[in-house]
């Protein structure tokens, strides 16, 4: 028979936060060099555009990586926003579970007080060092520096140092965590982090250095603070029974019914009302006096009477200008053909929780098209570089057949191959993360059927370009027979015959009865001289507009327009333009009209009704 000595009570001790952490640091995502280095970087970084984004702050973030040892590094990251309050300097940084945003319902990079605190923790364990912290609000006459480590047994700050002094920013913070660390460059590293946070906020000015002292700087390209999220009163539906009840039972000397009105969203007097004429609900019943059984009645109500969604206004998208913005600010070296309008889906809901997605589209260019395409995911404004295969976005980017839209997909399965960069950004209050150093979105089904929905919608649109493509290749032949073919045959024919050369003008406008739009252009170092011409082959006179999208164009305030006014039959009038870039090919300007019957124009599409119409409401916001 087994002898095992069985523990007593009295060897049983609470372990606090901090020392939890410190022995599994690995479920915060600390689990490599390289990892735990790109970790630090990403929770400060994170944290100062969360700040900016609420004090409506155009962020400038500096970011530096020296070495001092084989694998020992140090981080810098320093930020110009609001600054932290003295006091609040040993919570925020030398608490696990401590944060303003803890427990508030709307979105945000961070919301459970972790993340920074659990880099300064890393550090230590693995140099023994304390943290430098240098911080200063807008009405402060001096900044504060501190030395601070963490004392795990307690969950708090162990503050070495604290000292006024003189800093020119106005305000801001500063971080200086040593750690033992890896850097590395590549698709997982700090740099392609700060790459992809620069897409999602082309308001921001990233400043890089490197272990090797290279600096690179990434400039802003909007001059416009994000809108930040407001956060709402949690809705019925996406709450737990326990949750609920700890909620009731948590401010005494209220009834039922004004628990609910008060501290529940969507939650009216006409709700309380249906639920007591179909369930009998009394909710006059003191809080106090409120039992498990009679609270889990109360929940059964909730999910058989109408209830609106949650509010949106807790939720902050990136906009289609930020969007469109951001990727040619960083992708635009390499050229793409096509910048597609961003896709924004209806606001949904997953247990009681607002969230939404929002698609962009490069295509062509520069871009590999023997590869499979790249995919940016980006979770709540924060670029998501680790465990693509575990996430929602990548599982609905595989399921999609992409052959309907023109890419490369072997078996209709799978990432597909073509020259092309799919950005995907989900956001929500609560996203589901498969883990909590929240590197992937957990494959719930009604959020990957959103991400493949907003998908094809932006995938209609690059099948649609590659069709004007080819249309514009078959107009270009039919253009090639009326204008030099039919001629040639009359100067032949006149010449068998011994007749003078005829007028065949009125006899090409018969013929064709088209207006064509073509162009040709010549190559330079740096640039294209492009001419767009136009010709009258129709036997009225024509007057329109016409507007030229050149290749890589992002935004329509690019476009250009030109007036055709009393073109005759049989003449022509041509416009001049240059276009940047030193394309692999040519692929042709994007020409569009308006002012004049389609049916009388070749080479040229009539302009879309909303193609302005978010350009004007961007200007109408920035005005505002």
């Amino acid at each position: 028979m087994s002898s095992r000595k069985i523990d007593s009570p009295s060897e049983f001790r609470e372990t606090s936060i901090s020392e939890f952490f410190e022995k599994n640091r690995h479920i915060l995502g600390f689990d490599s060099l390289q990892k735990s280095l790109f970790m630090v970087i990403k929770e400060a970084v994170d944290n100062s555009l969360d700040a900016c984004e609420e004090y409506q702050i155009l962020p400038d973030i500096y970011v530096e990586i020296s070495r001092s040892g084989d694998d020992i590094l140090t981080a810098v990251i320093e930020d110009n926003g609001p600054g932290i309050s003295r006091k609040e300097v040993p919570n925020v940084f030398g608490r696990l579970l401590y944060g303003s945003r803890f427990g508030t319902l709307r979105q945000s990079r961070g919301q459970q007080g972790i993340g920074i605190t659990a880099s300064i923790l890393y550090g230590q364990i693995t140099t023994a060092l304390p943290s430098k912290i240098r911080t200063k609000m807008r009405q402060d006459d001096v900044a504060y520096d501190f030395q601070l480590g963490i004392n795990v047994k307690e969950n708090r700050a162990d503050i070495i140092s604290e000292k006024p002094v003189i800093w020119e920013k106005e305000s801001g913070t500063r971080i200086e965590i040593p750690l033992k660390g890896k850097y590395q460059t590549g698709k997982q590293s700090v740099f392609e982090y700060l790459k992809e946070s620069a897409i999602v906020n082309p308001n921001a000015q990233f400043t890089f250095i490197d272990p090797e002292g290279k600096k690179v700087r990434i400039e802003r390209v909007v001059e416009k603070a994000s809108v930040p999220a407001r956060s709402i009163k949690p809705h019925p539906m996406g709450l737990e029974l326990g949750e609920l009840f700890r909620m009731a039972r948590a401010v005494p000397n209220r009834t039922l019914g004004e628990f609910l009105l008060q501290d529940l969203s969507r939650v009216t007097p006409r709700t309380l009302d249906d639920m007591t004429s179909a369930f009998g609900i009394d909710f006059s019943i003191p809080v106090e006096n409120l039992e498990i059984q009679y609270m889990k009645g109360v929940m059964d109500a909730f999910s058989s009477v109408k209830i609106l969604p949650p509010p949106t206004d807790c939720l902050s998208p990136l906009g289609s200008d930020f969007i469109r913005r951001g990727l040619k600010n960083i992708y635009g070296e390499l050229q793409p053909l096509y910048f597609g309008k961003p896709v924004q889906r209806p606001v949904s809901v997953h247990n009681g929780n607002p969230f939404s997605v929002e698609v962009g589209i490069v295509y062509g260019g520069n871009l590999p098209a023997e590869e499979q395409v790249r995919i940016v995911r980006f979770a709540n404004k924060v670029p998501l570089l680790y465990q693509p295969g575990a996430c929602a976005i990548t599982r609905a980017i595989s399921e999609m057949d992409w052959r309907t839209y023109g890419f490369d997909q072997r078996g209709g399965k799978g990432v597909p191959f073509g020259p092309a960069i799919i950005l995907v950004h989900v956001f929500g209050i609560r996203l589901p993360f498969t883990s909590e150093s929240k590197e992937a979105i957990a494959g719930i089904d009604i959020i990957v059927d959103e991400i493949m929905a907003a998908l094809k919608t932006a995938a209609r649109g690059v099948r649609g370009f590659i069709n004007k493509r080819e249309k514009r290749s078959k107009i270009y032949e039919k253009f090639t027979l009326v204008e030099k073919i039919i001629p040639e045959i009359g100067s032949k024919s006149a010449s068998l015959l011994g007749l003078p050369q005829p007028d065949i003008s009125m006899v090409l406008s018969r013929i064709a009865n088209v207006i064509f739009v073509t162009e040709s252009f010549q190559r330079n170092e740096d640039h294209y001289d492009v001419k767009a011409e136009v010709v009258n082959f129709t036997r009225k006179t024509a007057t329109f507009k016409l507007y030229a999208e050149p290749p890589g164009v992002s935004s329509p305030s690019e476009t250009l327009s030109f007036d055709v006014s009393g073109l005759e039959p049989s003449r022509r009038i041509s416009f001049e333009f240059r276009v940047n870039g030193t394309f692999n090919q040519y692929p042709g300007t994007e020409y569009y009209f308006t002012g004049i019957d389609p049916v009388w124009v070749q080479g040229a599409e009539l302009l879309p009704p909303d193609y302005f119409e978010e350009e004007l409401k961007i200007e109408a916001e920035t005005d505002e």
